[in-house]
């Protein structure tokens, strides 16, 4: 296993593997690549937030799982937090909080591709509501965006802000800043917005968990809500036959209706152009 040792912001690091083939035209020092030249617009995002990576050590098309606790063999300067989980196999999880570039690249060495967060930080209430648009086959893309516009919509007459992002392979996703204890019950709040437009327009909108309801419909899933579960970080990668990416999107682009997927350097040359399309999620 050829092994290259690197510093990062003063940590010792010992990358390995980095011509391996973790996409098939994109290699595990490309993911590396990605995840730092991306970090300071994605760290923000990640920063107290206990984090759950989904890793692919012999590539998107091999063996995957979801990782939760801190792994054997964790630097001791990588920042961990117990937390505990109702609910769980655990009662409590040593959780990695990804703060720094040092721990990003490691993860990513970790062949650790999705990078999944929950809508709260560490110690704090819930600070984000997430809907995540599905469009049942036959419905495509299209309908998931013509959804989006609908439940901004809703959001707006609750005095709320939506920003979008693609979730990287089918769907959309809506966050909703919310300063913390402004909405009392996020999970409740999000569950009454997916149930007030699934009754608005009944041949597009789902909003309870049925699978055998989802045809040719749009599912707003307002779970992922609960403090037990995450959402794909904005700009991870996610698994696909490409290096796609959860990306923001512009308003505009959910308007066409255009099913908009980027790759890493995709997204790489719109932070250059645009910023941080999310930026207003971390100052609601």
């Amino acid at each position: 296993m050829s092994r290259v040792p690197v510093t990062i912001e003063g940590r010792q690091l010992s990358l390995s593997n980095l011509d391996k083939p973790l996409y098939p035209h994109f290699t595990k020092g490309e993911v590396i690549d990605y995840y730092t030249r991306i970090s300071p617009v994605l760290l923000p995002h990640l920063r107290d937030r206990c984090a759950t990576r989904l890793r692919f050590p012999e590539g998107v098309d091999g063996l995957r799982f979801f990782e939760k606790n801190a792994p054997r063999g964790t630097p001791e300067w990588v920042r961990t937090e117990n937390v505990l989980t109702p609910g769980g196999r655990a009662e409590s999880v040593d959780f990695v909080v990804i703060d720094d570039l040092a721990t990003l690249v490691w993860c990513a060495n970790l062949a650790a591709l999705e990078l999944h967060v929950p809508q709260w930080r560490i110690g704090h209430g819930p600070d984000l509501v997430v809907f995540d648009l599905d469009p049942g086959e036959p419905a495509t893309f299209t309908e998931a965006c013509e959804v989006a516009l609908l439940l901004r919509d809703v959001i707006a007459e609750d005095g709320l802000d939506a920003y979008p992002k693609n979730s990287g392979k089918k769907g959309l996703h809506l966050y909703v800043p919310v300063k913390e204890g402004a909405v009392e019950d996020t999970s409740a709040y999000a569950k009454r917005a997916a149930e007030r437009l699934a009754e608005a327009h009944p041949g597009l909108v789902v909003s309870r968990m049925d699978r055998s309801l989802r045809k040719a419909k749009v599912f707003v899933d307002w779970s992922q809500n609960s403090m037990s579960k995450t959402t794909v970080a904005p700009y991870s990668l996610r698994a696909a036959p490409e290096p796609y990416v959860s990306a923001p999107l512009t308003w505009a682009e959910v308007e066409t209706g255009e099913h908009v997927r980027y790759t890493a350097e995709d997204v790489l040359r719109r932070v250059d152009d645009m910023g941080d399309l999310l930026a207003p999620l971390l100052d609601p």
